[in-house]
């Protein structure tokens, strides 16, 4: 395996383009039959291989089997299942309306495959940031190439076996490798590139896309706040924050909370419903639990312990804070009073520290919020409707939930995408569909009606009505065309 991947050069990558384009151009792709085919084969491998990704999962990085199933399993298969029964829906030609200036005339947007287009994705859930893209890029009818994150090692060996075994992978390969294989790639011209992870990462993604005017979807992260009101169903509101922080991968999830922006004065009642809360889910010693993954690798655990031993922050916490370098476990953490020039509000957190600030009145939040990058996703717990519009008038971020956390990323008639640093372009549903296609502007015409006006020699009267038609002058037009002044 080792010296297969040492060989992975950009003549190899070469190689692996030429041979799906080859099979792009030879048209197949676009057939709906093979669409279809292949999206069913990958709900196939999905159902047949359950067991078995969610045991890889684990073993990557102790992903409860709960989650694993809710966020990699369930949803897969949902994205899968729309597909198949909306796809002849999103290939048909949408018809539109044409002008008086192309009558007669008709004109449709029709839909079609971009080409041969790289799929980068992320370690953290790494079977559904791998193969919901793929489900949109298949269903658009093009060829794909999926290189999964080394970060999650068995999940991307796993992935790599089945893929090869399920889809046509003469249209559909899998890539392992890391830096280098990944460099390699990024050097070949694609049709599209989308790439799911950091935004450092996605700065060198987009400036290797740039060299050949490929477009691309940055799926990114960001500091994604949770603002919280009073006179709140408290309790329901910390478990629902508990839910999208660590109940999503250990606070390791791009759109996990980064932090909470509360008042002073309701500070202490949150802190102490939190602590109550993440005791009743894991338990007085969260070292103990299988409800929580561990931290991904040992470098990501000296980063997150970089956070908490920061001088600035070290004295602010209220509730966790072990750590255990072997297991690579760090207990649900809460923080509170940090400064905002502290390292763990410089940067995003994704882990299970979770900083809360807070300010005089809950609108003094929207400033915080405002004053740094533009999130991922923002949330708001309230029952105040004039709070809520203002929140979704005035945060901007790739989505926005009041009263809950993460769930707007699993209805699929809602974008997913970021905005700024926390990326652009979106998908699920019609969106991945759409973020693989391109929109073609077709007019239809007959060589009936054809207009003498707009050929030359150009006249005065010919000038007159071309002014008339334009304006919209329906009386200047009748005189034009009569030839009055």
């Amino acid at each position: 395996m080792a010296e297969e991947r040492a060989v992975f050069d950009c003549e190899a990558a070469e190689r692996v383009v030429a041979e799906v384009r080859e099979s792009y151009n030879s048209g197949k792709t676009r057939r709906y039959e093979w669409r279809v085919e292949q999206v069913k084969n990958l709900l196939k491998l999905v159902d047949e291989n359950q067991r078995e990704m969610i045991d890889t999962v684990h073993s990557d990085f102790s992903k409860p089997e709960f989650e694993a199933f809710a966020h990699e399993i369930a949803l897969l298969k949902n994205s899968c299942k729309l597909a198949l029964k909306e796809l002849r829906r999103w290939m048909t030609p949408e018809k539109v309306k044409t002008s008086i200036t192309t009558f007669p005339s008709s004109a449709a947007i029709v839909p079609e495959p971009l080409g041969v287009v790289l799929i980068i994705s992320a370690w953290n859930y790494p079977f559904l940031l791998s193969l919901d893209p793929v489900v949109g890029a298949i269903a658009a009818g093009n060829a794909v190439v999926l290189k999964p994150s080394e970060i999650s090692p068995a999940t991307s060996s796993l992935m790599a076996k089945l893929v090869g075994k399920y889809l046509d992978t003469s249209a559909v390969k899998v890539i392992e490798g890391a830096t280098s294989e990944t460099s390699a790639l990024l050097e070949q011209k694609w049709d599209k590139i989308f790439y799911t992870g950091s935004g450092r990462v996605g700065r060198i993604v987009m400036a290797a896309a740039a060299k050949h005017l490929t477009p691309v979807v940055l799926e990114l992260g960001g500091k994604s706040p949770v603002v919280v009101d009073s006179q709140i169903n408290l309790q329901v509101a910390c478990r629902r924050i508990i839910a999208g922080k660590w109940g999503c991968n250990n606070g390791q999830a791009c759109i996990a909370p980064d932090y909470i922006i509360t008042t002073k004065g309701f500070a202490p009642k949150l802190v102490e419903t939190l602590k109550q809360e993440l005791e009743r889910f894991y338990g007085k010693n969260p070292m103990e639990t299988k409800d929580l993954s561990r931290i991904v690798n040992a470098n990501h655990f000296a980063r997150l312990s970089k956070l908490l031993d920061d001088d600035k922050v070290s004295g602010k916490i209220v509730h966790g804070g072990e750590r255990d370098k072997a297991k690579l476990q760090i207990t649900p953490t809460l923080l509170l009073d940090v400064p905002r020039d502290s390292l763990i509000m410089t940067e995003e957190i994704f882990g299970p520290l979770l900083p809360i600030l807070t300010v005089d009145k809950v609108e003094d939040s929207f400033e915080v919020v405002n004053s740094g990058t533009k999130p991922l996703a923002a949330y708001l717990f309230t029952n105040n409707k004039r709070l809520k519009d203002q929140f979704v008038a005035c945060i901007s971020a790739g989505g926005v939930a009041i009263n809950d956390t993460t769930l707007h990323l699993t209805v699929s008639t809602l974008p997913f995408g970021g905005v700024g640093d926390s990326g652009m372009g979106s998908y699920h549903g019609k969106f991945s569909f759409d973020a693989f296609s391109h929109k073609k502007a077709v007019l239809y015409r007959s060589f009936t009606g054809d207009a003498p006006m707009r050929y030359p020699p150009y006249t005065k009267g010919k000038l007159r009505i071309l002014k008339a038609l334009l304006g919209g002058d329906i009386w200047g037009l009748i005189r034009a065309l009569f030839g009055w002044s």
